[in-house]
Order: structure tokens, then sequence, then C-alpha cells
């Protein structure tokens, strides 16, 4: 019998191996791809804890500040109508002068300006404060996503994405925590004070961040020999012969962001406020019901992360527009006194709403090269914010007459919109990046 020792394994089938299983993704970035993963996941899951901070006060600022329905989804528009600007300009900034550098400075206006709120006078006031917290809002996710996405490799680039947007439902999470035990101890006029407080905890992040991620060599490298970073002019440059340009792309990118984020706001601004004023359900029975709305939405996350690397980025947002439309239209025609049904269906609403989002960042990033990856990243993201920030405010309007419920429906449309507009975008699974 032979004692010769096998062969050692070929290079490309060790480095196949280490790739492989539930975290191979992880274990592909190395170690300074996983810092950049750690403070990308970080600084979302808290952007969405100060975003949810809003929503899950809105019924006590309603009766504190005497709003009706209109001008509180004017809250929502406002902060996402600024967000776009927000976002275009940490795009820009992300191309410029690095990913790192405007991720730490979109994480600390959010976190000082949702402290501000909590020190509001008046709705004139909180509305200012709101506005100038979606300009750091609009920015750090796609700015955290390019960083990441830069780190990926082709092949596990939509599930690393997918894990980096699961940190909204942590986010979301603990703020429905926080609101619960908050609004259970302390009075309205005084909790929602509380909830925009504890906003601050964002910047003890930043402090991490600074000293431990950096940007990408090989993205940074081919960005800094680009003459063209950082311009709005590339983005939207129309193709010629021989040349084709990006403005089409920009165009449908845009589109496509608008239909599933007027979904999505829509259904997040309201539902909080639809349990407790349709439903009637006390602080805690809220919590209770948005914990499996939650759950849902972060295994919708890491799932549609896994299903975009496998199936391709457009078959799977496609996908999950059509089942989010679905859900939507059952979860806002439930009838009174089926609760139970109610809290059953909240798990696929959140999974389908959430799932739809994972290969936003992996697509996104795959549409655009590395000079204007973050110009364009931003701008379409954002934009996106903006226009579909006219759903939840159009909810508060109709809901005095349709009820929040049947006004909810409209949150539908969004994703028929997101479905158009994928006819005429491309295919980038399995893309590289510079």
């Amino acid at each position: 019998m032979s004692t010769t020792p096998p062969p050692p394994a070929p290079a490309t089938a060790l480095e196949h191996t280490a790739q492989d299983g539930a975290f191979g993704w992880l274990r592909d970035l190395g170690p300074h791809g996983r810092r950049a993963f750690a403070g990308a996941f970080g600084g979302y899951a808290l952007d969405s804890y100060d975003y949810f901070t809003l929503p899950l006060s809105m019924v006590a600022l309603s009766a504190h500040f005497g709003l009706d329905s209109g001008r509180t989804g004017l809250f929502t528009t406002v902060t996402l109508v600024v967000s776009a600007v927000g976002g275009a300009l940490a795009g820009v900034f992300a191309d410029r002068v690095g990913r790192v550098r405007a991720l730490v400075i979109t994480v600390l206006t959010y976190a000082v300006f949702t402290v501000a709120c909590g020190f509001a006078p008046d709705f004139g006031t909180l509305l200012v404060f709101r506005a100038l917290q979606g300009l750091g809002f609009g920015g750090e996710w796609a700015v955290g996503a390019i960083l990441v996405a830069e780190y990926a490799s082709a092949r596990h680039r939509g599930r690393t994405l997918g894990a980096v947007q699961s940190s909204w439902a942590v986010g979301w999470a603990l703020a429905a925590v926080v609101y619960t035990l908050v609004f259970s101890f302390a009075g309205d006029d005084l909790a929602w004070r509380v909830m925009f407080w504890t906003g601050a905890l964002p910047a003890l992040l930043v402090l991490w961040v600074r000293r431990r991620v950096h940007d990408a060599p090989v993205a940074l490298a081919a960005r800094e020999q680009d003459p063209r970073r950082g311009s709005f002019t590339a983005i939207f440059r129309p193709g010629r012969a021989g040349a084709p340009g990006l403005l089409r792309t920009t165009l449908l990118a845009s589109l496509l962001s608008t239909g599933v984020q007027g979904g999505y706001y829509t259904l997040a601004t309201w539902v909080p406020t639809y349990l407790k004023s349709d439903r009637g359900l006390s602080v805690v029975g809220t919590g209770g019901y948005l914990a499996l709305l939650i759950s849902g939405a972060f295994l919708g996350y890491l799932t549609g992360g896994h299903l975009t690397d496998r199936l391709g980025r457009r078959a799977t947002i496609w996908l999950f527009a059509l089942l989010s439309a679905v859900c939507v239209l059952a979860y806002a025609h439930i009838p009174h006194g089926a609760d139970t049904v109610l809290l059953v269906l909240g798990f696929p609403l959140g999974f389908c709403m959430s799932a739809i989002f994972s290969g936003f960042g992996s697509y996104l990033s795959e549409l655009y090269p590395t000079a204007v990856r973050g110009t364009g990243q931003g701008f379409t993201y954002n934009t996106g914010r903006a226009v579909g920030a006219v759903f939840p405010t159009l909810v508060g309007f109709l809901a005095d007459s349709w009820g929040v419920g049947g006004a909810l429906v409209f949150g539908a449309v969004g994703y028929g919109i997101a479905a158009l507009a994928l006819l005429g975008l491309p295919e980038t699974r399995g893309k590289e990046l510079a």
C-alpha cells in the first residue's frame, strides 16, 4: 500500500472550499473587508433606528402638536425628499474623497439632527430638524453599500450586500423595543422626545469607523486615476456610436428605486398608526405585531441576498415586487376581528417588502463604473426615496376619507412601477468590480 501523501489541492479548489458554507461570503471579504462590513452594517442599523423614531412616535406627536393625517405624513415626505439631496451629495463626496470619510459624515449628520428633534418646541422646528436629519439618512446606505461591494467578490456580492441590508431590520427591531419600553413607562408628551434623544447612539460608531475601516485598495486606485470621478455630468451622458452612455441607466434605475421605496415607505410609515388607530391595539400589542413583521423583514433580507446571487438581480426583484403587492392588498383588507390573521400575515409582508431590497446594493453598484459608482448609486437610490416619499403623504391625506387601511393599498402601485422599470435594465450578476 502506497504511503505517498495525496497531492495538495489546487489553489482554486482551496479557495472555493473556503468560500463555501453559510458564512463563506464573510470569510471571502478578508479582514479589511470584514471591518468595512461591520462599519456599514452598524451605520445602516443605526440609520434605521433613527428613522423609525418618527413613525413609532407618530400618534403621540400628532396629539402633542394637534396634527391631522396630512401634516403628519408630511414629516416622512420632507425627510425623504431632503434625503435625496443628501444621498446625491454623499455619493459625489464618496467618489471624490473616499467611501469611509463620506460614511463618517453621513452617520454624524443623522445622529446630531435626530437628537435635535427631541428638543423641538413646535411643529415647524421639528419639521426643519427632521429634514436636516434626512441629509445624513440619505447618504449612509449608498456609501456603506459601495464600500462593501468593492471588497466583495462577484460570486458572493448579492448575499454580502443582502446581509448589510438586513441591518435595517436590526435597527427597526431595536427601535421597536425602545419604543415599547419608553412609551410604557413615560407619558406620551415626554416619551416621543426620549425616543429622539436616544438617536445619539450612532456617534459611538463613528469613533470606531474612523480608526479601523479603510476603502478597498483596488477600487481606490481605479477611482483616483479616472478624471470623471464624482461627476453628475457623466451619469447623465447619453450614449453615442461606440461610446455607451449612462443616461438610460440612471433614469430607469431611479424609476426602479421610486417604485420599491414608494411601496416600502408607505408601509413603514403608516403600519404602526394603522395598528393603533384602525385596529385599536395597545402600545404592547403594537410592539408584538411589529416583532413578527420585523422578524420577517430580517429573514427576507438574508434570503433575498442569496436569491439575487442564484436567480439574478432582475428576477429576484421581479419576484418580490409581485409578492409584496399581493401582501399589501391582503394586509389592508383583513376584516376587523381577525387579528390573528393580521398577526400571521405580518411575517410574509415583512419578508417580501424587505427581500426586494437585498439586491439593490449589488445591482446599483454593478450598473456604474468605479469613478461614478457613488454618484450614480447615491443619485438613483435617493431620487427614488424623494419621489417615493409622495406615497406616504398621499396615504395621509387619503386616510381621512378611506381610513389608513384602505389608503395603504396605494403602496401596491409602487411595486408595479418597479416591475416596469426592470424591463429596460440589464442583468449584472457575476460582474467584477475594480
